[in-house]
């Protein structure tokens, strides 16, 4: 980054947020399509109900639980990146932490929905919350349910809180800029921010308490999603090895998630002497080592479940291999623990084709590695003659596509009205000698 000087980084980076062209537009109205394709799908579940999906007994659980657990996976991310990268003080995280940040934001807003998307009655919601009731009743602390209503709410709240307070800096340096509405927009978020040594002083103390909390909580709030299936009796559920199963790859699919998004970002905003190959092959990097891990719990699964020797774990790994799911699984197996093997090599992980055609293979075999484990164990449990097959139904279809299609929604808006990547912390990184007169 010798290259670049602080009126460089501004202007650069500012211009990312100047008037969108029309190819902005037109993505954003089919997104906009999407988005209300899927929601015209759960106002026919809920006017007709839920028997729309494929939901049956004994599969309670499907494909609204599974992107459940998907998208509370993808907003680990941001944590990893932002707060423990930070801690860690690894700088290349500065030019990919922001867009991870606000990942983590928009996953977490996705994945609020699809419980709500699961209610026969969604629109009694507020009966999960602990108010106070005039009945005296108040909701079961000892449902899993309850416990993601408080594990999410509070990730969500965190989270929101440190990426504003990342913005605050750069903010101002955009509110200098603008005029009219938008400088009044950015003079609020700056919340009164000169860059004074008191305001740095303050600022660096908030935002190292910030990623020192937010660090726990990407351990704490996927292992409270692990244990609403650890907690059964469930076979293939029941497993001491799930916290650290999930969070595990909540962080692989997470860190697929930013590939998948920074890569064709930094070449529409041209954004390649910020976002450079190497942030790129460090990201490559930490997914060898996420699906290391991924791949050896996918082992110590099938070895527990040999090893217990109880034939209701073992039939259950085994119908998961070999059963009416099996092709879902193996593609779960090649895309999670196969493909990120080719990072290995330096052809494959500095190559801009291979790191995004990698990264989509991780995302599409995380998302079929939770419906493998919440289908594949309710439809085959104890008892033969409860057994039955589920299979997505096009309401399920569209809902999910529309919930991919939020989340991309909101992230084509956050890249036109804040900084895709942090201004000050660019500066930081940079050597450079300071023209007269400009900060």
């Amino acid at each position: 980054m010798t290259q670049l000087t602080y009126s460089r980084v501004n202007r650069d980076l500012i211009k990312t947020m100047e008037p969108p062209k029309k190819n902005y537009y037109l993505t954003l109205a089919g997104l906009v399509v999407v988005v209300g394709t899927g929601l015209a799908a759960w106002l026919y579940q809920i006017s007709v109900g839920l028997g729309v999906s494929g939901l049956n007994h004994p599969v309670g659980w499907a494909v609204y639980i599974t992107n459940f657990v998907f998208w509370v996976g993808i907003a680990h991310s941001g944590t990893l990146i932002s707060a423990i990268l930070f801690l860690l003080r690894c700088k290349w995280r500065t030019s990919v932490y922001r867009a991870a940040e606000a990942m983590t934001v928009f996953a977490l807003m996705t994945a609020g929905l699809f419980p709500l998307i699961h209610l026969g009655r969604p629109w009694l919601f507020y009966w999960l919350l602990p108010y106070p009731d005039r009945g005296l009743l108040w909701p079961n602390f000892r449902s899993p349910l309850m416990w993601d209503v408080f594990a999410v709410s509070t990730y969500l709240t965190v989270s929101v809180m440190f990426f504003i307070t990342g913005l605050v800096p750069d903010v101002a340096a955009v509110r200098d800029k603008a005029t009219g509405l938008r400088k009044k927009i950015y003079s609020l978020l700056a919340q009164g921010w000169q860059g004074t040594d008191n305001q740095w002083r303050h600022y660096s103390s908030a935002y190292l308490f910030l990623a020192a909390f937010a660090t726990p909580l990407v351990i704490s709030v996927h292992s409270v999603v692990s244990w609403d299936f650890a907690m059964s009796i469930v076979p293939g559920w029941h497993s001491t090895i799930f916290a650290p199963y999930f969070v595990a790859g909540a962080i692989h699919s997470g860190l697929a998630m930013v590939l998948t998004i920074m890569i064709p970002l930094r070449k529409l905003m041209k954004l390649e002497d910020y976002v450079t190959g190497k942030h790129l092959e460090n990201l490559a990097k930490l997914i060898i080592v996420t699906g290391l891990i991924v791949g050896y719990s996918y082992i110590a699964e099938f070895f527990v479940a040999w090893y217990s020797q109880v034939p209701y774990e073992q039939a259950a790994f085994q119908y998961r291999a070999f059963g009416d799911y099996k092709v879902l699984f193996w593609f779960m197996v090649l895309f999670n623990t196969i493909a990120p093997l080719f990072f290995f090599a330096k052809k494959f992980r500095t190559s801009t084709f291979w790191l995004l055609a990698i990264a989509i293979m991780v995302n599409i075999g995380m998302w079929l590695e939770r419906f493998v484990i919440i289908v594949g164990s309710l439809a085959h449990e104890f008892m033969p003659f409860t057994w039955g097959l589920y299979r997505i139904r096009l309401p399920e279809v569209l809902i999910t596509i529309g919930g991919f299609g939020w989340f991309f929604l909101l992230f084509l808006i956050f890249v036109k009205i804040l900084p895709v990547v942090s201004i000050t912390e660019i500066k930081e990184e940079i050597r450079h000698e300071v023209e007269e007169g400009k900060p």
